[in-house]
């Protein structure tokens, strides 16, 4: 927010009376928030990013204004400018209408492409505008968009792109629909080279554009209270009848629904976009191994050197360890969580995205439970639904795309067993899950920190290495229905513990798992820090003994794995 203040400041007219074309702000000194309906100081709202400093209600803003917030000073050098439209339908009075909003508005369509730095990297930058016919999409939009990617492909280049558009250009017909798919295609190409792209919904984003290029980001982000949907509300009102829930197609409503991975205030936005492509830079090669070793020497043992396997198994259920979460922020740097499996649901029982270690880029994913009744509310008592192992796996396809490794925290007594989740194919995703995971071409390591329930856990854990706190436990399925399975009596769990062989050093010794990490006291807030350390340094030690092989090897080390059981 500093910066973004001491950038509005610095442009701010020496006039106050000067109208700012295309923002609604009238000539004078105070102008009336589009949301709350106020009166507010201008000056105020362009030292908050055009935001209102009384509701936080967005302004919209032109490409131009939008460019210089976030492009390093200087350095947008605009690409493909005055590319000539069509006018496909011979619609009366359309080239006199384009001829008309060029001259008003000092650009030639409704979007501006170009080169940029942010943060001091080199980035393709696009941003649409909604003065031009509503940001429609047609030839000339979809040509720039396209070229865009095209030449961001042949230079190795990001792309972030502003999103705004009612949808396609209704007066060049089937030539701007044929832009959908023109512009996916070559976001394909992009994608295929392993390129970033980053997509920023701003309101509104509707029709042909969201059904194309604004929803194929590997990351996707939308600025608050954005409307975005392939038809609009008043559409779906006038055409099937279907009441709207409140905020229908908001930016809050996609992400709750597993669409988008973030809402982003207007004032972060270039920090969150800068520190996502830094951590999309393309990697250097591949780091040598650098003193790797068997931490098997330093493995230490629990306090509790006699615990029982059910005393273990209490332990790994014990409410004061860790969740995912607290290894996640003790161990790496810049964790930038991403949500949704981008199809129905934003499942909180999966916590996940894009974090360094060192100087590392990695994909963490974990399985997370609650403190508190209202937490394990939230995220369903760390019992994942489809839509959580599906997030999973577009997280580490998304890794594999961009060649950083994969690691997973298993803390879950198993996937829920609900109707809703059998209604959504439990059993399909997690299959799935192993299907893809057996042929990821980046390291994956999992580290089983509570329980590991099952299939549930096993979905997550179908990697290169798998690892286990001393006082974790691996199995089957819990003591209680093993007992109740076998011998119609659950109270044998404690028994059943011992038979079932699910601590760790049993299953190291049975070659199941590769590490056992010491518990020098039981994991909790107290021993996090030294716990952390430990895991943090072995992490790196895995890393770059895997860091050398190549994604065949990768590969078929981990189907070789699983084929000798």
């Amino acid at each position: 927010m500093a910066d973004l203040r001491k950038f509005f400041k610095k442009t701010r007219p020496a006039v106050q009376e000067k109208k700012e074309e295309g923002l609604g702000i009238p000539k004078g000194l105070w102008v009336k928030c589009p949301k709350c309906g106020e009166t507010v100081y201008k000056d105020e709202v362009r030292l908050c990013a055009y935001t209102c400093p009384k509701c936080g209600g967005l302004f919209r803003i032109k490409a131009g204004t939008r460019i210089r917030m976030l492009a390093d000073e200087g350095s947008f050098e605009e690409w493909f400018a005055y590319l000539p439209g069509k006018n496909p339908l011979d619609y009366p009075g359309y080239p006199e209408k384009l001829s008309q909003l060029q001259d008003k508005l000092h650009m030639d369509e409704a979007v501006r492409i170009g080169k940029a730095e942010i943060g001091g990297i080199s980035t393709v930058l696009g941003v649409m505008d909604a003065r031009f016919l509503m940001g429609s999409m047609g030839y000339a939009v979809g040509e720039k968009i396209t070229r865009a990617f095209e030449r961001a492909t042949e230079e190795k280049l990001p792309v972030v792109l502003f999103c705004c558009s009612g949808g396609a250009r209704m007066q060049e017909g089937m030539i701007s629909l044929m832009q959908m798919a023109k512009t996916a295609a070559a976001i394909g190409k992009h994608s295929e080279r392993g390129l970033f792209y980053l997509s920023v919904l701003t309101d509104p984003t509707m029709g042909g554009v969201t059904a194309s290029f604004a929803m194929l980001g590997d990351i996707i982000f939308a600025e608050p209270e954005a409307l975005v949907g392939f038809a609009g509300p008043r559409v779906i009102a006038q055409t099937i009848g279907q009441k709207l829930p409140e905020g229908f197609q908001r930016a809050e409503f996609l992400l709750e629904h597993g669409l988008i991975d973030a809402v982003v205030e207007r004032a972060e936005l270039r920090e969150r976009i800068a520190l996502l492509l830094r951590m999309h830079e393309q990697p250097l090669e591949k780091e040598k191994m650098s003193g790797y070793r068997s931490r098997e020497d330093s493995e230490g043992a629990c306090e509790n050197t006699q615990a029982t396997a059910w005393e273990r198994v209490l332990a790994a259920r014990d409410s004061t360890r860790p969740v995912s979460t607290d290894y996640i922020e003790a161990i790496f740097q810049d964790f930038t969580e991403l949500h949704g499996d981008r199809c129905f649901r934003d499942d909180g029982s999966i916590v996940g995205g894009i974090a360094r270690l060192e100087e590392r880029s990695v994909t963490v994913i974990g399985v997370q439970k609650g403190r508190s009744t209202k937490e394990n509310v939230k995220c369903n008592f760390g019992m994942p639904f489809p839509e959580g192992y599906r997030k999973a796996l577009r997280l580490m396809k998304q890794a594999e795309k961009f060649g950083r490794p994969v690691i997973c925290f298993v803390d879950t007594p198993g996937a829920f067993c609900g109707m809703e989740a059998e209604e959504r194919g439990q059993g399909g995703a997690i299959a799935q899950n192993l299907l893809e995971m057996a042929a990821l071409k980046v390291p994956v390591l999992s580290i089983v920190t509570g329980e590991g329930g099952s299939g549930g856990a096993l979905a997550l854990a179908a990697a290169n290495e798998v690892w286990m706190l001393e006082n974790a436990s691996y199995t089957i399925l819990s003591p209680e229905g093993f007992a109740s399975i076998l011998w119609k009596d659950s109270s044998r769990a404690s028994e059943a513990a011992e038979i079932m062989k699910v601590t760790a050093r049993e299953l190291k010794e049975m070659g199941i798992i590769d590490q056992v990490i010491p518990e020098h006291m039981p994991a909790d807030a107290q021993s996090l820090p030294a716990l952390a350390r430990c895991l943090k340094e072995r992490i790196r030690l895995f890393l770059e003994k895997e860091a050398p092989k190549t994604p065949e090897e990768l590969s078929r080390e981990r189907y070789q794995r699983f084929r000798a059981y």
